[in-house]
């Protein structure tokens, strides 16, 4: 029985479907290609799956729930992994609008069509971003995360919650999991890694947001792909008591947060030029900070993040060199 991932042309999407494929599961991959940043990018992502036999994509918008539940009656999906959304903090500052529609419309309709089709497991993105502006860390799965500071983030709680529903109304095995600050090859262009490594190159200006003073827990893509595929093959209180909700949420991140200028310094380093940093006051909805807690990850599936941030910059440049040209 096939696996569903939705977002597959994204950066996560992409580096799950191809971690799916490579250890011979059967792919359906889903993807509204909007124009949130280039599409061109997701097609070459997608360019990437395209020689796997085993890998069919559909251009879909998984808020649309008579289509969804189509697929579901077509392909008899075993798992789903629903990794879909619009994205970006900043921008959900601008159009909010769109994170109701993709990430609660969208997450709605999904839900519906796993409970109506007997998923055997639903794990689905959430965010570090639910921390808000916690300072109590490292940020644990047992924190209060009742005071997002962006529409954004409170879609990803929101996500959670509708989750738990599920999982206690109809016993839908569901996972969240709570990402921290995600990089690698094929990245997304919105992002830092990809915002710094293209001013450096062309020798402009870093908007260096909070005087630099950020700081973050960079999670290399390859580790997040593997332990969510560890996760994948275990459904939460799985051969437990009937009677228990099959819920479950982790962080999942390196563990180590890095300052944002040093992580700048390791980019300099890599691409053999200096940048040039034009430090400005922090925006709104970001966070100062984010530190995962990945103990109970590491106990209950063996989660191992093994890429060290200077090797993890590395790939990502050498890919962004051969990807622009350079």
């Amino acid at each position: 029985m096939p696996i569903l991932v939705t977002g597959a042309a994204g950066f996560i999407g992409y580096h799950v479907s191809l971690a799916l494929l490579e250890r011979g599961e059967q792919v359906v991959g889903i993807d509204n290609l909007n124009d949130y940043y280039d599409p061109n990018l997701k097609l070459a992502r997608l360019a990437q799956l395209d020689p796997f036999d085993d890998f069919e994509f559909k251009k879909q918008d998984v808020s649309h729930l008579e289509s969804v539940q189509e697929l579901f009656e077509e392909k008899k999906f075993s798992k789903v992994i629903h990794l879909a959304a619009q994205a970006g903090v900043r921008y959900s500052l601008e159009n909010p609008m769109a994170y109701i529609q993709s990430n609660i419309v969208g997450f709605q309709s999904i839900l519906e069509a796993c409970r109506l089709h007997g998923v055997q497991h639903l794990v689905y993105a959430s965010s570090s971003s639910v921390y808000g502006n916690s300072d109590k860390v490292p940020f644990s799965t047992t924190d209060s995360v009742d005071h997002p500071v962006s529409t954004y983030a409170a879609t990803k709680k929101s996500n959670e919650l509708m989750a738990h529903v599920y999982s206690h109304l109809y016993k839908l095995p569901t996972t969240g999991l709570r990402f921290f600050t995600v990089y690698g090859p094929w990245g997304r262009p919105d992002m830092s890694p990809f915002l710094f490594a293209k001013s450096i190159f062309g020798g402009e200006p870093i908007q260096v947001f909070n005087y630099g003073n950020h700081s973050r827990d960079f999670t290399f893509v390859d580790d997040i792909s593997q332990g969510l595929l560890a996760v994948l093959d275990k459904p939460p209180h799985q051969g437990t008591d009937t009677g228990a909700t099959p819920y479950k949420v982790y962080n999942i991140g390196r563990g180590e947060p890095v300052q944002l200028l040093d992580y700048i310094r390791l980019m300099e380093k890599e691409i053999g030029s200096e940048a040039v940093l034009n430090l400005v006051p922090k925006q709104p909805g970001d966070v100062d900070s984010t530190h995962a807690n990945v103990a109970d990850l590491i106990e209950d599936i063996g989660y191992a993040p093994s890429t060290e941030l200077s090797d993890g910059i590395r790939q990502f440049i050498i890919w962004y060199r051969k990807y622009f040209g350079l």
